[in-house]
């Protein structure tokens, strides 16, 4: 008899496997709570009628895992569902020792055994959103012709700035892990590709603390050519994400509010936007939010933080494009209007930065001569040959997996993450 997922159960004779959640063994009956990824199910044992079985009960263990068959029947004083099993054999797949955290652990308890918090009904549903999140972006750029390159993680110079990078040993000499696969999107824009994306890997070697840095996290980016402007890779990004968030929240809205108290909000297009400077002014007007002027090229922690209220108060919105940064506080990638300003974007999505997008710049001189003002030399060499034999206007962004589903369910990164990295996390 093939395995019956919980949730697909019937009336009749099926089999089920999964962990034991609960047991009442009493002296004439008992019951066991059996929970696969799919659901829970009842199993009803009458001791006298299976004596083996009782011996077998009276071994399990909580979080042990267990296969049963047996007829399903409909009982309306069950409540999971109104069904139950009564099993005719019950074997025990493996024995539980007694489990080392509960619900409220110390989140640090909880990464030392990760395999079993990610047990609980809510991490298993956050696993669920975060492949519907990757399948709906996959899905939506799929049909506008993207297509899906894997770009190496080991590198023979350190990417972008020459900082914040890991080092590693290869071989005689060393190699880098990438923190972007930057570099490779628009090695493919200049190869013809024209759209493409990527799921992988990203490695920050940031000794950051916070609640939303990790040192290894995943990356969605994507890259397109012949655009006329960055508008264009803002439209885009705003309606995959009202894609995106629309397939969440058809498949798993209803979950996410029952476990997380959340209501899955669909947004609006288009997405509001504001140029930094005005964000600023804006921002003390309405909170008395002031800086110093020479700090007004970028985006301040506390600003971030404070976009979540703005551009609910102003725009009705969750999210928000902010422009215009100054030239020296982008990457040098970044291409410049006339007045030598990035034209580019960071969106903020409840008061946190999830992407930086930008028009890229493809003019080789132009690209060699931004990167001699960022200091940058040997580490880009190899990366300036893309653009000496033609490339096509373009632009892209990137996107955190793991930061989308900590603003999505209100979570740390730590709890985001499948396994979470940072300064001081490398197992399990």
């Amino acid at each position: 008899m093939e395995r019956t997922k919980i949730a697909d159960i019937t009336p009749g004779k099926r089999k089920i496997a999964g962990f034991v959640e609960n047991i009442r063994n009493k002296r004439t009956m008992a019951f066991l709570v059996i929970r696969d990824i799919s659901g829970k199910l009842q199993l009803t044992v009458e001791k006298e009628k299976h004596p083996e079985m009782s011996e077998i009960i009276d071994s399990l263990t909580l979080q042990s895992v267990i296969t049963a068959e047996g007829e399903v029947v409909e009982n309306e004083y069950v409540k999971l569902g109104g069904i139950e099993m009564l099993p005719d054999s019950i074997r025990v797949e493996s024995i539980a020792d007694a489990i080392p955290i509960k619900d409220d652990s110390e989140i640090d308890s909880k990464m030392d055994f990760r395999w079993i918090d990610l047990r609980r009904p809510q991490n298993q549903l956050m696993m669920k959103m975060q492949t519907v999140m990757t399948r709906a972006m996959r899905e939506f750029l799929a049909e506008r012709d993207f297509i899906e390159i894997h770009t190496p993680k080991l590198i023979a110079a350190a990417s972008e700035s020459g900082s914040d990078v890991f080092e590693v040993k290869y071989f005689s000499g060393k190699a880098y892990l990438a923190q972007s696969p930057q570099f490779y999107k628009q090695m493919a824009m200049a190869a013809g590709l024209e759209r493409i994306y990527e799921t992988g890997p990203v490695f920050r070697a940031e000794k950051s603390f916070t609640n939303k840095h990790a040192t290894e996290f995943t990356g969605f980016d994507l890259e397109f050519s012949y655009i006329d402007s960055y508008e264009d890779v803002m439209k885009l990004e705003e309606e995959l994400l009202a894609y995106t968030l629309s397939e969440v929240k058809r498949e798993c809205g209803d979950e996410i509010k029952d476990l997380f108290g959340i209501e899955v909000i669909v947004p609006s297009l288009p997405f509001p936007r504001i140029k930094l400077r005005d964000l600023y002014r804006e921002l003390e007007e309405r909170y008395g939010y002031t800086i110093p002027e020479e700090l007004k090229g970028d985006l301040t922690t506390d600003a971030e933080r404070m976009t979540r209220k703005f551009a609910m108060e102003k725009y009705g919105h969750e999210f928000l494009f902010v422009t215009d940064y100054d030239a020296k506080e982008r990457a040098f990638y970044h291409m410049r209007d006339e007045n030598g300003v990035p034209m580019g974007y960071d969106l903020i999505w409840r008061g946190t930065e999830i992407t930086t997008g930008a028009q890229r710049e493809h003019r080789y001189e132009v690209l060699k001569r931004q990167a001699e003002e960022k200091g940058l030399g040997a580490d880009v060499e190899f990366y300036l040959q893309f653009f000496k034999y033609g490339c096509p206007p373009h632009g892209g962004f990137g996107l955190g997996i793991d930061r989308m589903t900590m603003l999505f369910l209100g979570l740390s990164i730590k709890e985001a993450e499948f396994l979470f990295r940072g300064p001081n996390r490398l197992t399990p």
